[in-house]
């Protein structure tokens, strides 16, 4: 926006305009002969004719099929790659909507893929795929896949889009200086979530609380909002950034750092008030999926169920390359015992705990292979034969119930890839069972022998 004065000199003199009324109606007919036409005003002051230009909400613009850019003191018509990022800064261009020329309906949409995929969006089984896919605007008119719905559904993420990972990493202390564990997930949308905060889980402290004679897992950070966190990191973040999803575990706090800054129309005040998806069609489908509960409430939900908990609400922080948001940690007094059953490991913070361990290089994973407890090789055990539920596991163990040392184990051997679900797709799910994997029945052998 700003005002143009006509009738006034370089230097400042007031010369005035000879026909103010044919001057202000070719000013007019200019402005509305842009694409979108310009909204301006303009009136009379005394021999000068004063012309204010609001602030436009639906740049860029074009001139006779030409855009420009204001260099100095002259204007520079924009090339296409210039055009094409203007229109993604101002929001009326969407990333995800656009057809993705990496993806294979034929080669990458398989029989299992399709099932999986079809059962989270709850799309009838009798309805053809196409059209269903079609329907959800995932495909385009020349049959194409949109990149939302690549990014949905591809087995390996990278594959369409180089920098789509989500990037886990546990430090020692309270800076990056030294590595604990690394972990990159690169699955679909959906599944990368789910796994990261599934790892988030097994770095931080949990309490175990007992209610109604039920004992309960108690995370330090509330887990829907961890989950809220990284949804919205994975939804809202820019895919055309050479960067991705990075999420940091630290001894006094949990990092979510989402590439591409605040999408157009929106400000660092706006958080929690207001909502501009710049993925519209990936977050819809998302929220169809349940990955995410409710649209447009993610950063005041968050932070309702931190002060719902008694925790620290996080701290949002905004560039225009990054957005993050950081939960503070509780301190864990050291003369606090834990809850521990007979013959059970504890669950203890990250510097402790059995998912802490490095896992890269071949040392790491012998490490990782000696140090697996007795309780952890039982279950592992148990499974050669065939999946098992929880509570399967625990009855094969000669338990009463699925206890909450016996969960961490399930998470730590699904963590290390010794063990997988049966139904990935829905980690919740009553019908979930675990499989024992190659890498685990590799750890029975190398343990019998």
């Amino acid at each position: 926006g700003g005002t143009v004065l006509l009738g006034v000199s370089d230097s400042g003199e007031i010369v005035g305009v000879a026909n103010h009324n044919g001057l202000k109606s070719r000013v007019q007919s200019t402005a509305r002969s842009a694409d979108p036409p310009i909204k301006v005003d303009v009136d009379a002051i005394g021999e000068v004719l004063r012309v204010r230009v609001p602030r436009q909400d639906r740049k860029p613009y074009s001139f006779g099929g030409r855009f420009f850019r204001r260099q100095g003191a002259s204007s520079q018509q924009m090339s296409s790659a210039e055009i094409e990022e203007a229109f993604y800064v101002a929001g009326r261009l969407h990333f995800d909507r656009t057809p993705c020329a990496d993806f294979n309906l034929e080669r990458d949409l398989d029989d299992e893929t399709w099932a999986r995929f079809s059962r989270r969006a709850k799309i009838p089984e009798e309805m053809d795929r196409r059209l269903a896919l079609w329907n959800l605007g995932l495909l385009d008119g020349k049959d194409r896949m949109t990149y939302a719905g690549a990014w949905l559904t591809a087995g390996d993420i990278r594959r369409v889009t180089s920098s789509a990972h989500v990037s886990c990493a546990l430090f020692l202390g309270t800076e990056k200086a030294r590595i604990l564990d690394r972990r990159d997930f690169h699955g679909d949308a959906p599944s990368m979530i789910d796994e990261a905060v599934a790892w988030i889980l097994t770095k931080i402290n949990v309490e175990f609380v007992i209610q109604h004679v039920r004992r309960e897992e108690r995370p330090e950070i509330p887990e829907e909002a961890l989950r809220e966190a990284v949804a919205n990191a994975v939804a809202h973040r820019d895919y055309r950034s050479t960067a991705n999803v990075q999420i940091y575990v630290f001894k006094d706090r949990v990092e979510v750092v989402s590439p591409g800054g605040l999408p157009a129309g929106m400000s660092e005040a706006d958080l929690g008030k207001k909502s501009v998806p710049r993925n519209p069609l990936l977050f819809g489908m998302l929220y169809r999926m349940d990955v995410v509960e409710h649209i447009g409430s993610g950063v005041s939900r968050i932070r309702d169920l931190c002060v719902e908990r008694g925790v620290p609400k996080p701290v949002f922080k905004v560039s225009d390359e990054w957005v993050s948001v950081t939960f503070r940690r509780q301190e864990r007094p050291e003369d606090v015992p834990e809850f521990v059953e007979e013959g059970e490991q504890t669950a203890r913070g990250p510097e402790s705990g059995p998912g802490s361990r490095p896992e890269s290089g071949p040392e790491s994973k012998q490490a990782e292979s000696s140090s697996l407890g007795p309780l952890e090789q039982r279950v592992l055990s148990l499974l050669l034969t065939e999946p098992l539920s929880r509570s399967a596991i625990a009855e094969g163990l000669g338990h009463t119930s699925v206890s909450s040392g016996l969960k961490r184990v399930v998470r730590n051997l699904l963590q290390n890839g010794r063990i997988a679900y049966t139904v990935p797709e829905k980690p919740n799910s009553r019908l979930q069972k675990y499989w024992i994997t190659r890498e685990g029945r590799a750890t029975v052998t190398e343990s019998a022998e």
